[in-house]
């Protein structure tokens, strides 16, 4: 079922990344997996989650399933964004955490993560797939991917400002969208 069921791989990388609290399964989470599995089967190209803060949304989307994505196939590139680089930071580590556990490798035999290629806002699989972090305003030279996943682009106390939010449009319609590698097929 973790190969192919987002929705259950996200709640066994929740107990490992937050191994003291209950898991509290609901619909949304069931409704976050069905549509990001969409994205992975090409039906949805771009998709927009909105929660209210502490609804699992960044485990779902920048944690559990860039994992679940690279172990489905390890030469997928992703990058995730965040308005805070503390925040991409964290993201990655438990992504790699999800990644490097035993049961991710017993489930997904045929991805590791490349000893020589492991910074901590970017890890490589032995086949050349990556998630690669930055924070909003970032550099991005040089990089491209299949997915591209904003979580959380403005911090809250600046969503209220025109400038602030003009400048994270335009830094997503200069910069980010154009490292996809697929302007028609990737998401």
């Amino acid at each position: 079922a973790l190969r192919v069921d987002l929705a259950s791989f996200i709640q066994r990388s929740f107990q490992t990344i937050v191994p003291a609290a209950d898991y509290q399964d609901n619909w949304h989470i069931d409704a976050i997996s069905w549509h990001l599995q969409q994205c992975v089967d090409g039906s949805i190209k771009r998709l927009i989650i909105t929660l209210p803060p502490r609804n699992l949304k960044s485990i779902c989307a920048s944690v559990a399933f860039p994992a679940w994505v690279l172990g489905r196939d390890p030469t997928r590139r992703i990058i995730c964004a965040s308005y805070a680089s503390d925040l991409t930071a964290k993201h990655a580590r438990d992504c790699r955490a999800v990644m490097e556990s035993a049961w991710y490798r017993s489930v997904f035999p045929n991805t590791r993560l490349n000893p020589k290629k492991s910074a901590e806002l970017e890890f490589e699989t032995t086949r050349q797939g990556y998630r690669y972090g930055t924070s909003l305003g970032g550099a991005l030279t040089g990089r491209g991917g299949n997915f591209v996943i904003i979580d959380d682009p403005i911090k809250p106390a600046d969503a209220m400002s025109k400038v602030k939010r003009e400048a994270v449009k335009n830094w997503f319609d200069g910069t980010l969208y154009s490292r996809l590698d697929s302007k028609k097929d990737d998401v």
